[in-house]
C-alpha cells in the first residue's frame, strides 16, 4: 500500500512539473510577444506626424536671398516652385516644418538685392497669369489675400528690440504703356500697401498723394507719393499663430488681424491710386543689414482671390 501511495505521489509530481514548465513556456512565449507588440506601439508613437502647409503656389513666384549666375536675385516660377522642397538652391530659404505644417521663409542680409531696396528677401510675389508678370490687377477689380503665419525666430536689433519683417505687401507696378509715357527704364511703382511684424504688433503702411491735385500723368511717378504716418493693431501677435485678411475695392482697401480688428482705408489716395495696377506678395522681406541678423517667417495658409 506505502508503495502504491508512492507510485501515485510520484505520478503526481512529475503529471504537476511538466504542467507547471508548459505554463512557464507559454507565459515566457506570450510575455516576449507582448513585448515586441509594445515596442512596435512605442515606435508609432515616437513617428513624427508629417503636416503639410495649405498654400497653393501655382500662382507664385517666389524670391530668395541668394544670387544666380548673374548675381541677381534667385526667382523660383511656376511650375517649378511647386517642388521646392526638393531644389537645393531653395532648401535654406523656403522649406517645410512637417511637424507644424507651414512653409517657413528664412531671410538674412545677403548681396541678393532687387532693384530699388538695400534689403534681401525669401518672399512670394503673385502671378495671375503663371510665369507672367505683366498680368495683374486694380482696385477696381477687387481682390482678396489672406495669410495664416506665424513669427518663428528673430534676432534682436542693439536697441533690444526685435528686427522687423514686412509679412504682406501690395505693390503697385507701372503698365508698360505708362513706364514708356513718363520714361523710366523699368515698370516699377511704390508699394500701396506694407504689413510689417514689427516687435511683437502688426503694423501697416500705405502711400499717400504729395499733391491732392496731381494729373493721372504726374502720380505716376513715385516720388509723387509720400508715406503715411503707420498704423499699429493693438493685439500683440508675437510669436504666435495668427491670421491677415486684405480685401481692396475701388478706392477701398482693408485689413483684418485675426478676423476682429479692422483697419479700413477709403479716401481720395485710395482712388486716385485706382490708375495703377498691382499684385499681392507674402512671406520674409527682412528689414535689416545687421550682421547675424535674421527671422524666419511660418506660413500655414495662403490665398488669393479675384
Amino acid at each position: 500500500m506505502k508503495h502504491f501511495r508512492k507510485e501515485i505521489l510520484g505520478i503526481l509530481l512529475i503529471t504537476f512539473l511538466s504542467v507547471n514548465a508548459a505554463c512557464q513556456a507559454q507565459k515566457s512565449s506570450v510575455s516576449e510577444s507582448d513585448v515586441k507588440i509594445e515596442k512596435k506601439k512605442k515606435k508609432k508613437k515616437k513617428k513624427k506626424k508629417v503636416r503639410l502647409p495649405d498654400i497653393d503656389l501655382s500662382h507664385w513666384k517666389v524670391t530668395l536671398p541668394v544670387t544666380n549666375s548673374k548675381g541677381k536675385p534667385y526667382e523660383i516660377s511656376p511650375p517649378e516652385i511647386l517642388d521646392f522642397a526638393n531644389i537645393e538652391v531653395a532648401k535654406p530659404y523656403m522649406y517645410i516644418d512637417s511637424t507644424k505644417g507651414a512653409i517657413v521663409f528664412h531671410a538674412m542680409p545677403t548681396d541678393s538685392k532687387t532693384a530699388n531696396t538695400k534689403y534681401t528677401r525669401s518672399e512670394l510675389r503673385e502671378q495671375m497669369e503663371p510665369g507672367n508678370n505683366n498680368k495683374n490687377w486694380k482696385f477696381a477689380d477687387g481682390a482678396y489675400m489672406r495669410g495664416v503665419l506665424e513669427m518663428g525666430e528673430t534676432t534682436k536689433a542693439s536697441d533690444g528690440k526685435y528686427h522687423r519683417t514686412i509679412i504682406m505687401q501690395i505693390h503697385g507696378r507701372l503698365t508698360n504703356e505708362q513706364r514708356d509715357l513718363i520714361g523710366e527704364d523699368d515698370n516699377n511703382a511704390p508699394p500701396i500697401l506694407k504689413i510689417y511684424w514689427d516687435n511683437g504688433k502688426v503694423r501697416v503702411k500705405t502711400k499717400v498723394l504729395k499733391n491732392l491735385n496731381a494729373t493721372d500723368n504726374e502720380l505716376l511717378h513715385e516720388d509723387a507719393w509720400d508715406n503715411d504716418e503707420g498704423f499699429n493693431f493693438e493685439q500683440e501677435v508675437g510669436f504666435r499663430k495668427f491670421s491677415l485678411e486684405v480685401k481692396v475695392s475701388e478706392g477701398k482697401m482693408v485689413i483684418i488681424l485675426n478676423g476682429n480688428e479692422y483697419k479700413v482705408y477709403e479716401n481720395i489716395h485710395m482712388r486716385r491710386w485706382g490708375i495703377f495696377e498691382n499684385y499681392f506678395k507674402a512671406g520674409n522681406y527682412f528689414q535689416s543689414r545687421d550682421e547675424g541678423a535674421y527671422s524666419k517667417i511660418m506660413y500655414y495658409e495662403l490665398e488669393v482671390s479675384h
